[in-house]
């Protein structure tokens, strides 16, 4: 019998999933984690096919359990799902040591093309992702300043041009306040920007929001 654990913290989410693995894969068995900690703890305590990680749970993000999990040997295929522009984290996880990336709002038919593609043992990635992976591979351009970003500095500056407050921030990934203000302070710095107006008319300038 096969074992896919969902991580995500949406109650919603995890069993809309579940649902469509569930017909596509009849001998499944899905199990569900309510976010990195939960995920890291199942996963440590039991053996995978597959598991599916959102990227933007709180806490502990998506980035963060990849990251935590292939640092400990776990070779179980991930497959990583957000709402984030692609061109923005894709290549971030499949360096991190995810086996794909897939948007959300994709079809079910490609959500069930790409579990089976890392069943197989293979990397699934969108065309348009191959394409920038291709580009990638040619180092002849510079890197654009948001590249140069942490995966958490990344999603605090997602958060800030979405329109949320430093506080509204901290609570959703489960920091300070005032560690926060200081990805905030970095993100200008490496940005070379003056405040949010503008570190949000950058994101949105860049398609990062």
């Amino acid at each position: 019998m096969m074992k896919i654990l969902i991580a995500d913290d949406h109650a919603v989410v995890r069993k809309g999933l579940a649902g469509v693995l569930n017909e596509a894969l009849l001998e499944a068995e899905i199990y569900e984690a309510i976010d990195g900690i939960d995920a890291i703890e199942k996963i440590r305590n039991d053996f995978w096919d597959l598991i599916l990680l959102d990227i933007s749970m709180p806490g502990r993000n998506g980035i963060e359990t990849l990251k935590q999990l292939r640092a400990e040997g776990i070779k179980t295929p991930i497959l990583i799902l957000s709402m984030h522009p692609e061109n923005q984290y894709a290549i971030r996880v499949l360096k991190a040591g995810a086996s794909g990336f897939l948007n959300k709002d994709s079809a079910t038919e490609e959500l069930i093309t790409a579990v089976h593609k890392v069943l197989s043992g293979r990397k699934y990635v969108s065309a348009s992702i191959a394409e920038k992976l291709a580009e990638c591979m040619d180092d002849s351009g510079g890197k654009a300043s948001h590249e140069l970003l942490s995966d958490r500095e990344m999603q605090v500056l997602q958060l800030i041009a979405s329109g949320k407050t430093i506080s509204d921030i901290a609570s959703e990934i489960s920091l300070s306040v005032n560690t926060i203000s200081t990805y905030r302070t970095r993100i200008l710095e490496k940005l070379a920007l003056h405040n949010s107006a503008e570190l949000t008319r950058y994101a949105m300038d860049n398609g990062l929001v």
